[in-house]
């Protein structure tokens, strides 16, 4: 039976099971460069990370990992994110909130600020891994809240004190399905690819940009990161309507090439927001 490993976050799972329901057999990694290392190494069919949330951003932690890994994006996947409040006390007697709030990912605090501001303004807010480990932690921490998910609540026998708290009702994050290839075009695909140009050459990344304008070719996002190879030298990151066999996007690619240093196509997968 194939499998899906997934980053250990609640979120992660669930969109996980919207793309591949029963179908598969789920494993919990910690970390997103953990669910990248067992795709690469061939230990998983697919593994699920999340790409971006619509209120705070990129999750710059899978951007910078595409740099060097080998898994190809086999698929997209949307899940709207609502978040609850949890706890076993009452709402007065609260006096810590617990959520994920690491390093460069969706951060449940910043998606619920102003609830917090004035609801629980004042309250201590504690970092943790994901909304998950703060869950369970709320069930041990005396006078604390989680923000997490309904999931969570079940799993740990918490009461929701309330619902739907963050502040952007569409609130939404997207994720990347990885796999050691790319999935077939379907003339509704979208592709990202990566790339690298000479910053010393004025217009350098003007001229790579509009070769996809010249094509006819819409850019659904673009990024940026430091590259690594030198201070203040960065990796671009486009993604563009249409798939990396469709003529015009293999055109546009080898057109490319005259402007970049490096380029890297992460893979192509079906447009699946609505619009």
């Amino acid at each position: 039976m194939k499998s899906a490993f997934y980053a250990g976050f609640a979120l992660t799972y669930l969109a996980a099971r919207e793309k591949f329901g029963d179908s598969v057999l789920y494993y919990p990694q910690t970390t997103i460069n953990d669910v990248f290392d067992s795709v690469e190494k061939g230990d998983t069919t697919y593994g699920v990370v999340p790409f971006e949330n619509s209120t705070f951003g990129s999750v710059v932690t899978t951007l910078d990992r595409f740099i060097s890994s080998k898994a190809q994006i086999f698929a997209e996947a949307y899940l709207k994110v609502n978040h609850y409040l949890l706890s076993n006390f009452k709402f007065e007697s609260i006096k810590k909130v617990l959520t994920l709030h690491y390093l460069t990912l969706p951060k449940a605090f910043g998606q619920c600020q102003k609830w917090l501001d004035t609801h629980l303004k004042g309250v201590q807010r504690i970092d943790t891994f994901s909304t998950s480990k703060a869950a369970e932690l709320s069930t041990v921490e005396p006078a604390s809240a989680a923000i997490s998910n309904s999931i969570c609540a079940d799993l740990y026998g918490l009461n929701i004190l309330a619902k739907d708290i963050q502040d952007k009702k569409d609130n939404t994050t997207r994720f990347f399905i990885l796999s050691t290839n790319s999935d077939r075009s379907t003339e509704n695909d979208k592709t990202l690819l990566l790339f690298t140009v000479d910053h010393r050459k004025p217009g350098a990344l003007c001229d790579s940009l509009r070769i996809f304008k010249d094509n006819n070719i819409n850019l659904t996002k673009t990024d940026s990161r430091p590259s690594l190879q030198r201070p203040w030298h960065y990796v671009f990151f486009i993604e563009l309507q249409g798939h990396k066999d469709d003529d015009v996007v293999k055109k546009s690619l080898e057109d490319l090439k005259e402007f970049c240093l490096d380029l890297k196509v992460l893979g192509s997968y079906q447009n699946q927001l609505q619009d």
